[in-house]
């Protein structure tokens, strides 16, 4: 019922999944160490500046509701 046909192609389906593996360009470690390193840094500095709004708002609707 299509059972024959689906085990020929995954022979070939896997022979595809290997070229392309090969093809991949890896990093090297010191520039996956680099962009690491970047990434956690800009995390930081976005989640402090996300704290710093999130603090001013908070300020803003707490002075806001006391009048």
């Amino acid at each position: 019922m299509g059972d024959s046909t689906e085990k020929q192609a995954r022979p070939g389906f896997f022979k595809g999944v290997k070229a392309e593996f090969k093809k991949i360009s890896w990093p090297d470690r010191q520039s996956t160490l680099k962009q690491s390193i970047a990434v956690v840094a800009i995390s930081v500095v976005v989640g402090v500046i996300i704290a710093v709004i999130d603090y001013v708002v908070q300020f803003g609707v707490n002075f806001l509701t006391s009048i």
